[in-house]
């Protein structure tokens, strides 16, 4: 299951839509609870680049912002994955790169560990 937000509408920007989804523990940084996952359609501009979607959510999304953004050079933070249309962002897309009508940016957070050696 999933919970979709309404759409975000915005008369100079709604040359194309996209839609952000966000997956799993990182839904706590955009009100959800941590499991699941919401999405966003987001009404973008004809020059908007992953990083311009990424960067308005983050806006609405404080806690977003610190964990999503390195707060001193504006780098993703190497907790959450970004993926653009399924590929992991750096294999088709770039945070530069355009986005087009129709396309998915997923957040996804890393999970991390290691195995046990406990007998």
């Amino acid at each position: 299951m999933h919970e979709v937000s309404a759409r975000r509408s915005d008369p100079d920007l709604d040359t194309a839509r996209v839609t952000v989804e966000v997956v799993a523990w990182v839904t706590r940084f955009v009100g959800g609870d941590g499991t699941r996952r919401k999405l966003f359609d987001e009404a973008v501009a004809s020059d908007a680049t992953v990083r311009s979607v990424l960067a308005r959510l983050s806006v609405r999304y404080a806690t977003l912002r610190e964990v999503l953004w390195v707060r001193d050079t504006g780098d993703l933070s190497e907790h959450i994955e970004v993926l653009v249309n399924d590929a992991v962002l750096g294999l088709t897309h770039t945070l530069d790169s355009a986005v087009r009508d129709g396309d998915r940016i997923t957040l996804i957070g890393q999970y991390t560990g290691g195995m046990s050696t406990s007998q």
